[in-house]
């Protein structure tokens, strides 16, 4: 029994450990995404209150200025690239296929090797602590000449970023491939569910930034080993360079990672709204919009390099115009839930903390979008803040209300619903306890990145770093929570999970192709095939 566990079949079925390497069932890959992704989360979490634990007083008490720059560098490259990008990537292996009515993926090959090179990347990633000089100091934006100063570490991190990125690029072609190829009959494109629109804009986002993040950590290759100045000022090239190329990709990268975020929220607050979502077709075309906007606004993270009035101008106006699609969806998702009958199970408060909370994100985005007052916030922890409201209570929000939401279909079983709301009642309020006080400190000069601070900062940081550890330390909670639905603890699951007395059927929250307010059209059968 022990060797079939290991190696064998039983009952034709692969099982144990030669199941989860070989395994072309998208239901099983999207498995091995969220497993994984949640190990980084909480490896990612680590460094982040190694960063807190320093900060909680001014002065050097636990790490050196080095490591703590490092544990800031890998912190981030954890959190996006093994937390969260791949996380999205395991809900649409586990829900496009089902919600398209295709049968699998259509690479199940290709997307077994899509995430079987992540666990690689991330243990190369990681080695470079054991490396002398260890990762780089330079942020996970790696500006050159800082990123340059690293140690043998360097190409480990730029070949670990290359596997992420072909990674990502090659789940994102599946997905647009699945999704344009393996629909079932009938299933236009006016009735794809918004979580399925939300993937197929964010695969073409990946496929058109990825490789520009590739291109940029090559070109930093080859100015520390081969030579080249694409970077170095000495030799002719330019510094500021390196930031344009970063930036074209590292824009939409925020956009991949709320995207999909978008699409589980339209998901959510329908089906606890007991109604469709209101403006199905200005949600396609909201997240079509901020997609394409998202390729011209790089230059808003560049605002102090010195660039022409001209340019500042035209990066202002283009970063503002983002407001206007997200904030239809945003006004859409209210007028859902406007007289609907609403009923506040986990999920839905997870969602509804992400409306509330992203939107704060999006306010504190437009004062940064804003060029004359962009000179004093940038480089401070009014940033910080910014980007942790969108990914934080933006992204990983989403991301678990999604497992909330779809846990009951993966393993037949409820998670603990009360267990469930205090994990979400200490997370929402000490997630505000941990980065809102960020805002102030960023607005007072406080600079980030930096591990020692003026004593004008320390209650601030103080307060920040108590909300890190309970927010963190509360993920527990959610841990705990999955393992027991997992193993089968809650009672069962019915088919209709989520409807209660309302008859509304959860595993199809889509919305009609129709209008909020008006009679569904009537389909024939040979309309319903064509």
């Amino acid at each position: 029994m022990a060797e079939i566990a290991l190696h064998g079949e039983e009952h034709g079925h692969p099982t144990g450990l030669t199941r989860w390497l070989f395994t072309t069932n998208h239901k099983d890959i999207g498995t091995l995404y969220l497993c994984f992704s949640l190990l980084m989360f909480f490896i990612g979490g680590s460094f982040a209150l190694v960063v807190r634990a320093e900060l909680f007083q001014p002065g050097l008490q636990f790490v050196s200025a080095t490591t703590f720059t490092q544990m800031t560098t890998l912190h981030a490259l954890v959190m996006i690239f093994g937390a969260i990008m791949p996380s999205f990537v395991g809900l649409a292996n586990w829900m496009v296929p089902i919600m398209i009515g295709a049968p699998d993926m259509a690479l199940p090959r290709l997307n077994n090797w899509s995430f079987w090179i992540l666990p690689f990347a991330f243990v190369m990633l990681l080695s470079t602590w054991a490396m002398p000089g260890g990762p780089p100091t330079s942020g996970w934006t790696l500006y050159p000449p800082n990123s340059l100063q690293t140690g043998m570490a360097f190409p480990f991190v730029i070949f670990a970023i290359h596997l992420m990125g072909i990674s990502s690029v090659m789940g994102a072609i599946n997905i647009v491939t699945t999704i344009f190829n393996m629909r079932a009959p009938g299933m236009t494109w006016s009735r794809l569910p918004l979580f399925v629109w939300s993937w197929l804009i964010t695969g073409f986002l990946l496929i058109g930034a990825m490789p520009v993040l590739a291109g940029a950590v090559t070109m930093l290759l080859t100015d520390k080993y081969f030579g080249t100045s694409f970077f170095s000022a000495a030799g002719g090239g330019d510094p500021v360079m390196f930031q344009h190329v970063f930036w074209f990709f590292g824009h939409p990268e925020v956009y991949i990672m709320i995207l999909p975020a978008f699409g589980i929220v339209s998901q959510i607050v329908p089906t606890f709204s007991r109604k469709p979502l209101f403006g199905y077709h200005s949600m396609v075309y909201a997240i079509c919009a901020i997609a394409f906007l998202s390729f011209v606004v790089w230059a808003h993270h560049m605002f102090t390099v010195g660039m022409p009035l001209a340019g500042e101008l035209f990066f202002m106006y283009s970063t503002i115009l983002i407001a206007v699609p997200t904030g239809v969806k945003v006004f859409n998702w209210i007028a859902t839930m406007w007289r609907g009958s609403l009923t506040f199970e986990t999920p839905m408060l997870w969602a509804l903390a992400f409306i509330v909370l992203f939107t704060i994100g999006g306010f504190s985005g437009l004062m940064l979008g804003l060029a004359p007052v962009d000179f004093q916030y940038q480089d401070t922890y009014f940033v910080v803040a910014h980007f942790h409201y969108v990914l934080v209570t933006g992204a990983l929000f989403a991301i678990v209300a999604a497992v909330y939401y779809w846990l009951p279909k993966w393993t037949g079983h409820m998670y603990d619903e009360r267990l469930g709301k205090i994990h979400f009642w200490i997370s929402a309020i000490f997630v505000n306890v941990l980065f809102f006080p960020q805002h102030f400190l960023g607005l007072a000069g406080m600079p980030r990145r930096i591990p020692d601070y003026a004593v004008q900062y320390a209650e601030w940081n103080m307060i920040s770093s108590i909300g890190a550890f309970v927010f963190g330390f509360a993920q527990l909670l959610f841990l705990y929570n999955l393992i027991r639905a997992v193993r089968g603890r809650g009672p069962r699951a019915t088919a209709q999970v989520w409807e209660g007395a309302h008859g509304l059927e959860w595993t199809l929250p889509s919305p009609p192709p129709y209008h909020s307010f008006t009679e569904p059209p009537k389909i024939d059968d040979a309309q319903a095939h064509s």
